[in-house]
């Protein structure tokens, strides 16, 4: 008997058979506890969790405590006979059921069945299924009568790793426990008791990679401590154990981040870390830094943080695409040590503000330099301007006119009766600062033709007097022409006559 029970694993060897003995689900136990011990019972439970987190040893721990002599009770007695065949998980009245490998309709019309019937010997007949989300919509359709108002003497248990997969129907028919992941301190002081009563040396340190590795499930990580006993033969030590995991040396680790931050050759580093998984690495540097920014390390500052897991995570995303894990690694190392380069906003602002104030002198001084230049500069072409502003006043009339003239000449090589109306209604009256002022005796046909035209004369006005120029028209009468007796008379033509086509 005694070397049977060496032999069967720890998992199994230290599985919970009270609610005392559950780990890190404490509100779970109490609760349940109460109910048993006030007779305050549900019909059908719920329980939902990470593997590994203690579902299945509740579900059977509770089912003991229905079924024991002295039952209910939080606390079985441990030696009647129930409670014997419960332990052995041979209990008839206890059945459990694979909802894995057992989810189609036949399977559960095959255990209502067995619901109509009596327990045998216990008070209740517990039904426990486990990975109950694997139940076909069919298989669940059937048994939701049954899970809702089942005999008085049938108790349903369920468990799943994934309670959105059920649905709302059974859900809402179920009192929902859900179970919470194991702390890492918890599971920690859970493996020290256990290799304590193994009587094996063990470092701490190695526990806690072995619990990191478990990831939050206590099956899995006393089937690591399986292992570890084994390999390291029954001496754990950080060593022995991340040789087996095929992990990096937490000190190794140590040492990566101390070569980044001084800035040396990464190189030798690279080399060193071909032989790991490129994912695996990753993992590691965050785990590292998250230790690090619990500790409060002064080595790191919180941008400094912000940056390298960035970095990290922007690396796992291009793995996720297939990228070569070595570049990855290269590019990865080669980022981390970038961005101890990169400074805070703080720290810029402080250097920006101190070589201010430090040029602030100088710049005063040629500040008033290129000012006093640019005042003498700006009065020698004002002198300038006045003096020859005298003579070009004189001549500013004339070369207006001149201007006027070739306005003139555009309009007629434009059209020849619009030059014709353009000359007969037109003058120049002045120009000056930028104004053109016209005066205008436009009438009749003429001012039909050079309002529809007025676009074109507009275009040639800015091309010969600037872009700049103001167009203002004065009107004035138009004076009647003086017929002398001697001069032929000349035969009066039709409006129309004038009126040309444009080009």
């Amino acid at each position: 008997m005694n070397n049977n029970t060496q032999r069967q694993v720890l998992a199994l060897k230290y599985r919970p058979k009270r609610f005392d003995d559950l780990i890190g689900q404490d509100t779970i136990s109490t609760t349940l506890s109460l109910a048993l011990d006030t007779n305050r019972l549900s019909h059908a439970y719920l329980f939902s969790g990470l593997r590994g987190s203690g579902k299945t040893s509740t579900a059977r721990i509770i089912s003991k405590a229905l079924v024991c002599e002295q039952g209910p009770t939080s606390k079985p007695c441990e030696i009647c006979a129930n409670c014997l065949a419960s332990n052995e998980n041979k209990h008839l009245d206890i059945i459990e059921m694979d909802a894995a490998s057992n989810r189609g309709i036949d399977d559960i019309k095959n255990l209502i069945e067995h619901t109509k019937y009596k327990p045998s010997s216990a008070r209740y007949k517990v039904f426990i299924i486990d990975e109950v989300h694997m139940l076909t919509t069919q298989a669940f359709n059937a048994l939701l009568k049954t899970l809702e108002e089942p005999p008085n003497f049938v108790k349903f248990i369920l468990a799943t790793t994934d309670p959105l997969k059920l649905p709302a129907t059974i859900l809402s028919r179920t009192q929902h426990f859900r179970f919470k992941r194991i702390s890492d301190s918890n599971i920690i002081h859970h493996l020290s008791h256990i290799l304590n009563i193994e009587n094996i040396e063990y470092e701490k340190e190695a526990l806690a990679v072995l619990t990191r590795a478990g990831q939050g499930s206590l099956r899995d990580t006393l089937t690591l401590l399986d292992q570890a006993i084994i390999y390291s033969k029954s001496i754990i030590t950080l060593n022995t154990v991340t040789d087996m995991l095929g992990m990096i040396d937490p000190n190794f680790i140590d040492n990566i981040f101390n070569t980044i931050l001084q800035k040396n050759d990464i190189f030798p580093l690279i080399e060193a870390l071909e032989s790991y998984e490129v994912g695996q690495v990753l993992d590691e540097l965050s785990i590292y830094l998250k230790q690090k920014m619990l500790l409060n390390d002064s080595r790191f500052d919180l941008y400094m943080f912000d940056r390298f897991f960035r970095i990290i995570a922007d690396s796992k995303q291009l793995l996720a695409m297939n990228s070569d894990s070595g570049f990855v690694l290269i590019l990865t190392l080669n980022k981390l040590v970038e961005a101890t380069h990169i400074k805070t906003i703080d720290k810029v602002i402080e250097e920006i503000s101190n070589t201010t104030s430090t040029k602030s002198d100088i710049d005063i001084k040629q500040t008033k330099a290129i000012q006093e230049e640019k005042t003498q500069k700006a009065t020698q072409e004002l002198t300038q301007h006045l003096e020859k502003s005298e003579i070009k006043t004189e001549n500013k009339q004339d070369n207006a006119q001149l201007l006027f003239k070739r306005l003139l000449d555009t309009v007629y090589e434009k059209n020849y009766d619009l030059g014709h109306c353009f000359e007969e209604s037109f003058s120049l009256n002045s120009f000056s600062d930028n104004t053109l002022l016209i005066d205008s005796s436009a009438e009749g046909d003429c001012k039909v033709l050079l309002f529809k035209n007025f676009s074109y004369i507009k275009e040639f006005i800015f091309s010969i007097f600037g872009n700049e120029t103001q167009i203002d028209f004065n009107k004035v009468k138009k004076k009647s022409p003086v017929i002398e007796e001697s001069s032929p008379k000349i035969e009066e033509q039709s409006p129309s006559s004038c009126v040309a086509s444009m080009s």
